[in-house]
């Protein structure tokens, strides 16, 4: 969506797929806590990528799709699954020994604004207006009010862990620009198994070197918990993304942002009895603030009733 687009009105029912949609998301942050009981961050990933790119691919074929032949487009897909699966997947993982489920999920939301700096600097159509410049600026401002300004450089584990996930949520920003650079014109579906195959062939060596060879004699809730985010939090949810996507627009899909977190929040409290502090609470504010400005849609309504 360029800057001077805007979103289309959304459906009935693209409403309630994409409240269904956050709550696929919101549940995976939980999801990922308790396999993290007993699995390494690493093996995690492996196993939410690998069973999901199985998953998709029978879709894929079911539905009568072809695997692209050209190398070129696989050398894409290779470096979207880093980009979008295997950097910020690790990375989120790893900081979620250390950050709260619910927290980890609020730094999660700042994709959308690193996206937009990403974009400008890469994207000649998305331009760095004032507006999404103000946003950008709002939603960091509410990350450093997360952190703390007196610990923004400390480097213990716990600030380790957040700058992780954020470190994770920028590498999100550069995969959706590099989707729209080199995966136009191909299929989806055919994409997202693509990426997924690209990120299983990297976690595979990199969770058997790390953590060792992965073992499937797991305990029922650490399978359970895989069986989550691996085929509804990631291959059902990338299928219910592109059919929001198509129903709304990648503008509209912004608020699913908004609705994630508070999903997470309320899971780590009511399961993992997780308390965020009033700063987490009021960095999230802020950070929605800033979405909503970058999105334009509530800046534009207040001056429509005013005017």
């Amino acid at each position: 969506m360029t800057a001077n687009s805007q979103p289309p009105q959304m459906s009935g029912r693209a409403w309630i797929e994409l409240a269904l949609l956050s709550l696929l998301w919101g549940g995976s942050f939980l999801s990922i806590a308790i396999a993290l009981r007993e699995i390494g961050p690493f093996t995690a990933v492996l196993h939410r990528v690998g069973w999901a790119c199985i998953l998709l691919w029978i879709v894929v074929l079911a539905r009568g799709l072809r695997p692209p032949s050209d190398w070129r487009i696989w050398g894409a897909f290779l470096v979207m699954g880093c980009l979008n699966n295997v950097i910020p997947f690790s990375l989120m993982s790893w900081g979620q020994l250390h950050v709260e489920s619910g927290l980890v999920s609020i730094f999660n939301a700042m994709t959308a604004p690193l996206g937009v700096l990403v974009a400008a600097f890469l994207l000649r159509d998305e331009r760095l207006t004032p507006r999404r410049l103000g946003g950008v600026l709002l939603a960091f401002a509410g990350a450093c009010i997360i952190i703390g300004i007196d610990n923004l450089g400390t480097l213990d584990l716990r600030a380790l862990g957040q700058w992780a996930v954020i470190a994770g949520a920028l590498s999100y920003a550069f995969a959706s620009s590099w989707a729209k650079i080199t995966l136009r014109g191909i299929d989806p579906m055919v994409a997202a198994a693509g990426m997924l195959t690209g990120s299983t062939l990297v976690m595979f060596p990199t969770a058997s070197v790390l953590e060792g060879w992965p073992s499937l004699a797991l305990s029922a809730p650490t399978w359970i918990a895989i069986g989550y985010y691996s085929i509804f939090a990631t291959a059902a949810a990338y299928l219910l993304y592109y059919r929001v996507l198509g129903m709304a627009g990648a503008g509209n899909l912004m608020l699913c942002t908004l609705l994630i977190p508070p999903v997470a929040i309320l899971l780590g409290w009511a399961v993992l009895d997780e308390r965020l502090s009033p700063s987490a609470f009021g960095g999230f504010a802020l950070i929605a603030l800033g979405l909503m400005v970058i999105d334009g849609r509530a800046l534009r309504a207040w001056r429509w009733r005013t005017a």
